[in-house]
């Protein structure tokens, strides 16, 4: 079983018993979060799509970490200008567990 879930502006394709790092939640490591904007559920046989969203369905999530990713690195230049300039960039993220999908 799968689903296709929308949280922070993305879409992830899910399934029970996966982490996944999505954009900053506000919630404690440990509690629980229920994502009702599911785009898509499948169990196998049979596909579900939701129009934009599938009724009643929800992802049941647990809050592992809190974190910050891998530096980006920004370089500008502009040739013959003397001009060269260095920017980084770290976004930050909460990984979380899928414990449940329901298609309700």
């Amino acid at each position: 079983m799968y689903a296709v879930i929308k949280t922070g502006g993305k879409q992830y394709r899910v399934t029970p018993g996966e982490k996944i790092r999505v954009e900053t939640l506000p919630a404690e490591v440990g509690a629980e979060v229920v994502i009702d904007q599911v785009l898509m559920v499948s169990d196998g046989t049979q596909v579900s799509v939701g129009k934009p969203l599938v009724g009643g369905a929800t992802v049941r999530t647990t809050v592992v970490s809190h974190g910050r990713g891998d530096k980006v690195r920004i370089f500008k230049h502009r040739r013959r200008k003397h001009y060269a300039k260095t920017l980084g960039h770290r976004q930050n993220y909460t990984e979380l567990e899928i414990v449940a999908i329901s298609a309700a």
